[in-house]
């Protein structure tokens, strides 16, 4: 899939289980690129594996996901022959219409239902993202707890006692004040897959009618030695909301060199997540105090299955909102439909021509 129907899903398994999951099942997501190149590269790396295929699109006419399926369908056929491809093939797809919903009832595939009021960017609590985590051994069932609990604790209209809406406001109030760029932050690298899930939400949310935030994210300290001279002394154009864990799910000490000629031992048995909490304490007082950034600060208590269901009912909540404040509708995004009407005419589609 592509967008909603694989962002989602991708950034709970690399929160959840991190960049090198130790989980027999591995996934590769494809469908989510024309890359010839990088579609190439996923056949050859499967080819030798027992392979389970979920083609995850509404419509089935995605152009990403549908090229992507026609090569991977002829390539199960092919491994398998079409009885037992059959069995290996998943649709996660609308429950009544559409082409990959017409397919899935032809060939006797295997099918999970997208809701009809559900959009792509909205939907990892669906299917969509549930079938992906629940494949690679994920708790859904404590998603869900953390998902409850957001929606309980968010469900009041006093913004003295609810955080999303008052991460809403505050996003108004800074543009406002001419910050028109959001870059979500992280201290963590399994988290920027969260990071670009989060990205879609909020763009396609907010951006249209010549109005919203643009968002843009970067994964500290690496993208300090990059964007980090523009963000102290660059043009005041930006602010940061952080994301800050305060448990990473694993840790590890630092030991003494007797030698050293690197000048660490002074860090001699600190722990690296102390480090980083150190650099994120660090960079966040140069940049509001110093360089004059503001900064909003989200704070989880880990990157587990119940920590993520609550962060995208918090996210959710928040996105909606902010685009209630804005006096627009979040949830429809009919922007992205000129690119592909230029595309599909320069292809040659039936029906799109100049």
């Amino acid at each position: 899939g592509i967008g909603g129907s694989y962002l989602g899903a991708r950034a709970a398994i690399e929160m959840i289980q991190g960049m090198y999951s130790d989980c027999k099942t591995e996934v590769v997501f494809v469908g989510n690129t024309f890359s010839s190149t990088y579609v190439s590269q996923v056949l050859n790396h499967i080819k030798d594996k027992s392979v389970i295929l979920n083609v995850i699109s509404k419509s089935g006419t995605t152009t990403e996901t549908a090229l992507a399926f026609r090569v991977l369908r002829d390539f199960m056929e092919k491994k398998y022959g079409k009885e037992e491809a059959r069995e290996r093939i998943i649709a996660t797809t609308d429950k009544a219409r559409g082409a990959l919903k017409t397919l899935a009832d032809q060939e006797g595939y295997e099918t999970f239902v997208i809701p009809d009021d559900i959009g792509g960017r909205y939907s990892v609590i669906t299917p969509v993202g549930l079938v992906p985590m629940a494949i690679m051994g994920i708790d859904i069932r404590k998603v869900f707890e953390g998902l409850n609990d957001a929606y309980n604790d968010l469900n009041t209209a006093d913004l003295t006692k609810n955080p999303a809406y008052q991460y809403a406001v505050a996003r108004r109030i800074l543009q406002n004040q001419g910050y028109d760029v959001e870059m979500f932050v992280t201290y963590e690298p399994q988290l920027q897959m969260l990071a670009e899930w989060w990205k879609q939400l909020m763009g396609e949310s907010e951006g249209k009618d010549g109005k919203g935030i643009l968002p843009d994210s970067a994964c500290f300290s690496t993208d300090l030695h990059s964007l980090g001279q523009f963000v102290q002394e660059g043009k005041k154009v930006l602010f940061e909301t952080v994301l800050e864990v305060e448990t990473p799910s694993e840790d590890l000490t630092v030991t003494e060199d007797p030698a050293n000629l690197d000048n660490m031992n002074y860090l001699t048995g600190k722990s690296y997540d102390w480090v980083n909490k150190m650099a994120e304490k660090g960079t966040i007082e140069a940049h509001v105090e110093v360089g004059g950034v503001p900064n909003i600060v989200v704070t989880v208590p880990d990157m587990k299955e119940y920590s993520f269901g609550y962060l995208c009912y918090f996210f959710f909540i928040a996105t909606a909102m902010t685009c209630y404040l804005l006096e627009i509708n979040p949830f429809n995004q009919p922007g992205v439909e000129i690119y592909k009407k230029n595309m599909f005419r320069l292809l040659g589609k039936p029906g799109y021509e100049k």
